[in-house]
């Protein structure tokens, strides 16, 4: 029977492994330990887990699948929209964070000057969230 660690566990849900770590914790996924110590899930109990957090409404907990890692909530300052890209503009304390992405995408957030957003950075991306 295959085994996944948590860190394969994660990319095949793809969640942060902090993220696969909590969910195990928590027990909603079952784990066990193999001689190195090493925390495993068996391939069929991530299998069902999977479908679980597949078929998570929009309004479950399980909604947003990031980590609260580099996530800055904050207030949207500036929508500039163009024909077809868009950029927002969110400050998040003493952060100015601005965000490159496509005028549809801004529109069916609904984003709008005056609003709670949160600004996720991963590398060089930055990604918005409502709240």
């Amino acid at each position: 029977m295959q085994s996944y660690t948590i860190g394969q566990a994660a990319r095949l849900l793809g969640v942060s492994p902090d993220t696969a770590r909590r969910w195990a914790d928590a027990g909603r996924v079952a784990t066990h330990r193999d001689e190195g110590g090493r925390r495993l899930i068996r391939g069929q109990d991530l299998a069902a887990f999977s479908i679980e957090v597949g078929q998570s409404g929009p309004d479950s907990e399980d909604a947003s699948y990031t980590s609260a890692r580099n996530a800055f909530p904050g207030i949207v300052t500036g929508v500039k929209l163009g024909d077809v890209a868009a950029q927002v503009e969110i400050q998040a304390g003493p952060h100015r964070l601005v965000s490159l992405l496509t005028r549809e995408a801004v529109e069916e957030l609904g984003l709008e000057v005056g609003m709670q957003a949160i600004a996720r950075v991963k590398s060089t991306n930055v990604h918005i969230d409502l709240t």
